[in-house]
């Protein structure tokens, strides 16, 4: 299903039956500040697999990541976090960011690769916010790419919707997407490292 939400100002409606595709384990492509995601419920095993299934991904080796709906949502996700982290989180959240930390015993054991660590993600995109808010729980993030290596990323709903259509419930058209995806900045190790330069210009 290909369902229009428009981000200024996303329909309540849509939203509940968006986290509700979500909570019975469905499949959702939802947009974000950077390029669009495939992503479920981190607490339904089941869809965890089926996304991982779709993107080729080895759950015990992958990095994964996960969207917030705010800080004190991420703080739940991860050990106790230096107050300098915490500051850098400020300044930069929500952004086209996904920063690597320590995770704590929230994360879904799925989630947790030998290093113990988290990719958390809060888009500044009121859509996916809304999503995460009206589900309670975050959602596994993953970038919906192209098999076209000059165009990597999808930008336009509609072919993300042929493409991806069979293999999720719902595909939610809020608009172009970007090309360039998240920066990746590593708060694991001092000072931070940026492991990826995508749209996000770290702010200290």
């Amino acid at each position: 299903m290909l369902l229009k939400i428009y981000p200024e100002n996303p329909n309540a409606r849509e939203i509940r039956k968006v986290a509700e595709v979500l909570k019975s384990g469905g499949l959702v492509v939802y947009p974000t500040d950077t390029v669009y995601g495939l992503g479920c419920d981190i607490n339904n095993s089941r869809a965890v697999e089926k996304v991982a299934q779709i993107k080729g991904l080895n759950l015990k080796k992958e990095h994964l990541s996960i969207i917030c709906h705010d800080l004190s949502h991420l703080s739940y996700y991860t050990k106790a976090l230096e107050n300098n982290i915490f500051k850098l989180l400020k300044k930069n959240l929500p952004g086209a960011f996904t920063f690597i930390l320590p995770a704590s015993n929230n994360v879904p054991k799925l989630f947790k690769n030998n290093k113990k660590t988290i990719g958390l993600r809060i888009p500044n995109n009121s859509i996916v916010l809304e999503i995460v808010k009206e589900l309670g729980n975050p959602l596994l993030n993953t970038s919906i790419k192209d098999d076209d290596e000059i165009l990597e990323y999808m930008t336009d709903p509609e072919l993300i919707h042929e493409k991806y259509g069979r293999h999720v419930d719902i595909v939610i058209d809020g608009g172009y997407g970007d090309n360039q995806p998240s920066t990746i900045v590593d708060c694991t190790v001092s000072p931070y490292e940026i492991v990826r330069q995508g749209k996000g210009e770290v702010e200290v």
